[in-house]
């Protein structure tokens, strides 16, 4: 594992006055943890803060929601981001799930005050209250439409609502524990959940009704994805010919991380196991690169890159801090990653820093969402963060 830099939650606000300071930190495995500051001097010509960095860091290109800074003797280096926007109204208490809609100007999220949102992504501004879940609501996404929402609760129901009108149009009932992630095939005639109870769901939109177990784990299954799986991938035949309403699902391979340490491969027509691989712990989300390559983080800190067609060795296994990994998200050539303690970063094959998306003070960051080159993310503190990748 490389060397993991940290800054200063706030660092944007505190380097914002005249002598302001951020503390730095540059952590190697097996070495003691070297520790630092950032000062500010003054004011470039440009208008861009003048800082400088003490003994053992540098730093590089500044602006006014970004600083990278390296550590060379670590050969480590680290684009911090500020976020460019926070919201801070939409919920009481801490989000737990959101989404952005595909074109980009709608947002949904979930809290533990119990409520689900629809609001403006441009300024944070509460559009519907979807209300009908009993206990918290665990997940929620928008359909490709960008119209239609689905979200699973504690209550093990599966609802979908109108993004127009806060309507629910359908509820899905028949798991027997609280639903924990799901997932939408192609443009949405079928969906996906996962649950407590240990089992993957298949249901139909238009016939409010199950098309069948996908896998029956014995073990919670924390998160799931669908992607295509690569030709070469032996996915197995259906014993019994599909429901003809069951549309989309050939040649798509489901992945299940589950409770157990166990992460599984399903083909979503046949039902059959592709792959069955184990990690150092509690499997918590994983999610498609490629049609070949998959991630899966655990609750030890542990991101697996693996190869579905050969998972008996990960590609890679990225650990930049012993928090749990709560959310994977594909951006560009590479992912985006939020863990337990606040730490959001993006890795990206083409560059030679991280970037991390500052701003959570060790509280967890849940989840990740996308839109072109914006990053939106929801916090234990009940904020949501936008951040502007654009100047990449």
């Amino acid at each position: 594992m490389a060397a993991t830099l940290r800054i200063q939650s706030d660092w944007s606000r505190a380097l914002r006055r005249d002598e302001g300071e951020a503390w730095l930190s540059c952590r190697s495995p097996g070495k003691p943890t070297l520790y630092g500051s950032l000062t500010r001097r003054g004011l470039s010509t440009e208008g861009v803060p003048d800082i400088a960095a003490s003994e053992g860091f540098v730093v590089g290109e500044v602006t006014k929601k970004s600083i990278l800074i390296s550590c060379p003797h670590e050969n480590a280096a680290t684009k911090f981001l500020a976020p460019y926007t926070t919201f801070s109204r939409i919920h009481q208490k801490s989000v737990t799930c959101l989404d952005i809609s595909s074109g980009g100007g709608l947002g949904v999220s979930t809290s533990t005050d119990g409520t689900m949102k629809i609001w403006q992504a441009a300024d944070g501004e509460i559009r519907r209250l979807l209300g009908g879940h009993v206990c918290d609501v665990n997940c929620c996404r928008f359909f490709p439409s960008g119209l239609v929402v689905l979200s699973g609760g504690m209550d093990a129901q599966l609802k979908i609502w109108s993004a127009e009108d806060a309507s629910c149009v359908v509820t899905f009932k028949g798991h027997k524990g609280g639903i924990l992630d799901t997932a939408i095939v192609d443009r949405g005639r079928n969906v996906l959940s996962c649950s407590r109870d240990g089992t993957a769901r298949l249901w139909d939109c238009g016939s409010s009704s199950c098309l069948g177990v996908i896998a029956d784990c014995g073990s919670p299954v924390n998160g799931i994805a669908v992607g295509a799986a690569d030709s070469s991938l032996n996915l197995g035949s259906p014993e019994k010919a599909p429901s003809e309403r069951e549309v989309g699902t050939e040649g798509k391979i489901l992945l299940l991380a589950r409770e157990d340490k166990k992460l599984q491969g399903v083909g979503l027509q046949s039902r059959q196991l592709v792959f069955l691989s184990i990690g150092s712990d509690a499997f918590n989300c994983c999610t498609f690169l490629s049609s070949t390559y998959i991630l899966a983080g655990t609750q030890d800190g542990n991101i697996y890159q693996l190869d579905v067609r050969n998972t008996n060795a990960p590609i890679q296994v990225i650990h930049r801090s012993g928090a749990p990994v709560l959310s994977l998200l594909p951006y560009r050539d590479g992912f985006v990653a939020s863990q337990g303690d606040g730490t959001c970063f993006i890795l990206q094959q083409d560059l030679d820093y991280t970037l991390d998306l500052t701003g959570a003070d060790c509280d967890a960051v849940y989840k990740v969402a996308s839109w072109e080159k914006q990053i939106y993310t929801c916090c234990r503190d009940g904020i949501v963060r936008r951040y502007q990748l654009s100047d990449l």
